[in-house]
């Protein structure tokens, strides 16, 4: 009985909680895509031979995708259907040293589906309609946010000794433990910290001791921060923010 209350309690907090985009983003790491899109595929790398004269990074994307499938297509077959037809391409890609390898047969479906919401999050094509949710995506990034939540506040980056070992994405599971409403979360952006937990001494156990803390943020904000921020985050969290439909699995790839 104390084994299998253990293996829920577990199961219920601890266990990881890993977007399609975190997922794809640790697959892409392990399978090597780094190597040639930089880090987190965001710099690219020479290429010499190639009339473009290097491996572009993911933020680039659109002048070589046009739409989620061909992104998949370029993962999964190592080329778009449009561009094999091409010989100006294919001798383009003969010349190059470095070559787009086809990854079909060594990851599954749902390992391509997560790469291709990874590519997709990173490129940041997706943006909110609303201007004041916009602003909020622009403010996360000026104000370095995405320095420890990834691009758009989308990654699950490595926190070691915290209570699930990462720093919860703001379009995940975990979001709604961490943050009931939007008081809660003007109290994390200015306080680092929210009432609730700091009267908590298990989350607080965590907190302390966790590698990366949440830093307080009200002196650096300006007026109507907090609504940009709300909105976009509330924006990222809707179904139809343009996020590839595979829903979050817990779980490491």
């Amino acid at each position: 009985m104390f084994a299998a209350a253990g293996l829920a309690l577990w199961t219920a907090v601890f266990r990881p909680n890993l977007t399609p985009v975190e997922r794809g983003r640790r697959i892409a790491e392990r399978t090597g895509c780094f190597g040639c899109h930089g880090p987190e595929g965001i710099q690219g790398t020479a290429n010499p031979g190639r009339s473009e004269n290097n491996v572009p990074s993911f933020k680039s994307l659109m002048m070589y995708a046009k739409n989620e499938e061909e992104v998949r297509e370029w993962i999964r077959d190592g080329v778009t259907a449009a561009r094999a037809k091409s010989e100006t391409w294919r001798a383009n890609r003969k010349a190059g040293a470095l070559r787009m390898p086809d990854f079909g047969d060594r990851l599954s479906s749902r390992q391509i589906d997560d790469l291709v919401a990874f590519v997709l999050a990173v490129s940041g094509d997706a943006a909110p309609e609303d201007s004041l949710a916009l602003a909020g995506r622009e403010r996360v990034t000026e104000l370095g946010c995405t320095g420890c939540h990834g691009a758009g506040g989308r990654f699950a980056r490595s926190n070691p000794h915290s209570l699930k070992g990462y720093i919860p994405p703001w379009d995940g599971a975990d979001f709604p433990d961490l943050v009931k409403d939007r008081s809660e979360f003007e109290e994390w952006v200015e306080n680092g910290n929210t009432k609730r937990f700091k009267t908590n001494a298990i989350a607080m156990h965590f907190i302390r001791g966790a590698t990366l803390h949440m830093p307080a943020y009200e002196r650096f904000l300006k007026p109507g921060d907090l609504d940009a921020l709300w909105a976009y985050v509330q924006w990222l969290r809707a179904p139809a923010s343009a996020t590839p439909s595979a829903a979050p699995q817990s779980g490491s790839p």
